[in-house]
Order: structure tokens, then sequence, then C-alpha cells
């Protein structure tokens, strides 16, 4: 039997990358999918796709009506979607203020990635918590475990998520519902592939398997955390990083 026979699964920022891969992979594991996603794309034939702003308490809350009147429960919620709007915190030229972060840019992404797992995640774990089973998936990062030069606002919010992830598995665990995160390095996105090719070779060689990490590995993690072989996994931090320390 495939490891998701009968779920109902959620994955929000699901048209494309890490998201896309994993809408798919669960659809293969017998899951039936719902993708949130700020265009409503879905990655393939037979797999939902909503227009959904997840930082909009309303819109979401709509979108899992929907998705009850549907399918009528919800099993899996993976907290994919995000944002990044990178820049250092100052920047200085000869001792002069040239550039900093600016205020737009940081509550951008805290808005999406940090306040929009909170909004998602506190719509669907009631239909869980009266299932009396679930699971709900961050998307942290490395950089949320080790910061990066360059990512305030980003690395801020995947800290964050892993905090939040730690508070609800205690919170919601008694009532069936487990929470964990996925932390990933240098994933092949569409996004990293437009990168230089010097910047790809530089890091793949920082990661010790010594290659960037595929959507689909990363997807094989939320597999394994959203089915029966991790019930015991709650409050987890899992890294797909090839081993990657970050520097800078």
């Amino acid at each position: 039997m495939s490891k998701l026979t009968g779920r109902v699964a959620i994955v929000t920022g699901g048209g494309k990358g890490i998201g896309a891969a994993t809408a798919l992979l669960f659809a293969s594991e017998g899951a039936q999918v719902v993708v949130w996603d700020h265009a409503g794309t879905s990655p393939a034939e037979g797999i939902a796709g909503r227009a959904t702003d997840v930082t909009i308490g309303a819109d979401v809350a709509a979108a899992v009506d929907e998705a009850l009147a549907a399918y009528g429960r919800i099993d899996i919620l993976v907290n994919n979607a995000g944002i990044a709007r990178d820049a250092q915190l100052v920047k200085l030229k000869d001792g002069e203020l040239v550039g900093k972060m600016s205020d737009d840019d940081f509550d951008a992404v805290v808005s999406v990635n940090l306040k929009g797992v909170f909004t998602c995640s506190q719509a669907v774990a009631p239909v869980m918590v009266r299932q009396g089973h679930g699971r709900i998936l961050n998307a942290a990062s490395v950089v949320g475990l080790y910061g990066n030069f360059g990512q305030t606002n980003y690395v801020a919010t995947k800290a964050g998520i892993i905090g939040m992830t730690r508070v609800w598995a205690r919170e919601l665990g008694p009532r069936g519902v487990t929470v964990n995160a996925v932390a990933p390095g240098f994933i092949e996105t569409d996004m990293v592939r437009a990168m230089p090719a010097t910047v790809l070779a530089a890091m793949a060689e920082r990661t010790p398997v010594r290659r960037l990490g595929l959507p689909r590995d990363v997807a094989n993690a939320y597999l394994y955390l959203a089915s029966d072989e991790a019930s015991f996994v709650n409050g987890a931090v899992l890294s797909v990083d090839g081993g990657l320390v970050i520097g800078t």
C-alpha cells in the first residue's frame, strides 16, 4: 500500500520547486493533494490548485472550508510557501552608510515566511485535533540554524519557524497532531539554477556530499514525516543539506 493512501494534504507554495516536488510525490503515494499558491498554480493534472494568500486569515479560512467541503478532512499541512528579499543590515563605505535592509523587505519576508506559517497552521490545526490525527510540516532552513550573511529577515523567519515548530509539538502532540520541520541546504530550484556556474560550483564544493540537493530530496523528507513511519517523531528539525555547515 502507498504511504499516504486516504490522506488529504495541503501544500502551500506548491506551484513550483520544492513545493511542486512534494505535491507530486504525495499524490504518487496515494494522497489527495491541494496546492495553495499565490497564483493558484498546480504542478500536474489531478492535483487541485487554489489561489491563496497565506498571510490573510480570511483567505486561508475560506481555503480550509473548501478543502473540507471537497474531501471531508485535512490530514497533512506542508507550510512550504516562502520568499527572500536579501540585503545587509547596514552597508558602509568609508564609514558612511550607503545601504541597508528596507522596512518593506523585512516586513514582506516576515509576513509570508513566518506569519503565513502561523496563519495556515492555526486554521488547519482545529480540523486535525477534531480528527485526532494530523501532520504539520514546516519549511525551515539551515540558515535558521546557523545564520547567513545578508539574510537578516529570512534567517529570522526560519529560526522563528523552528521555535514555533517546537511549541506546537508540545501543544498539539497530546491531541494526535505531530509538528516537525525540514531544514534544506542548497537545493537546485529554478532560482538557484539561474545563478552563474561558478557560484553553483562553489555551493556544491561547500557541501560535503559535493552536490546540490534536488527538490525531490526535500520532498522525500516531507514524505517520511507525513507517513505513519514517523508517528513517534515530533518537534524535530530534519536537516536535508548534504552535511552543510553555513559559513560567511
